[in-house]
């Protein structure tokens, strides 16, 4: 009888992909919890919209565009390329994430500029207390 002392060289990967799913489902549950910090105005209103293209306005004059901080001028040309790209073009909305405080003038423009490209505006708003 002769013996085999031939080595396995097989590399075992369910190790591998245990670990590549758990790294999948932190970063999957991470990214979505973004919150948003700021006081917003209080509304009795139950109405859930789609947040397609989100805009932020803080007191101290900040715009940010889906999280990044971007100029008030830029924003028109922002929000059209957003909505061509977006997958529901047609029924895309602009939702306004105002802090309290936020001066009526400048939601005022960004709901011409969503007017002005033939989309819906929204005022995002927590509940009453």
């Amino acid at each position: 009888m002769k013996r085999r002392n031939k080595v396995n060289a097989e590399f075992n990967m369910s190790s591998l992909t245990d670990i590549i799913f758990l790294l999948l489902i932190f970063f999957m549950l991470t990214s979505s919890a973004i919150q948003i910090n700021i006081e917003l105005p209080e509304s009795v209103s139950r109405t859930v919209a789609p947040t397609d293209i989100p805009v932020m306005l803080t007191t101290d004059g900040v715009v940010k565009f889906k999280g990044k901080v971007t100029q008030k001028n830029k924003l028109r040309g922002l929000i059209a390329e957003a909505k061509s790209t977006s997958e529901n073009s047609e029924n895309a909305t602009v939702n306004i994430i105002a802090q309290k405080g936020v001066p009526w003038k400048e939601i005022q423009s960004i709901m011409e500029v969503a007017n002005g490209l033939k989309m819906r505006a929204i005022i995002s708003t927590q509940p009453r207390k």
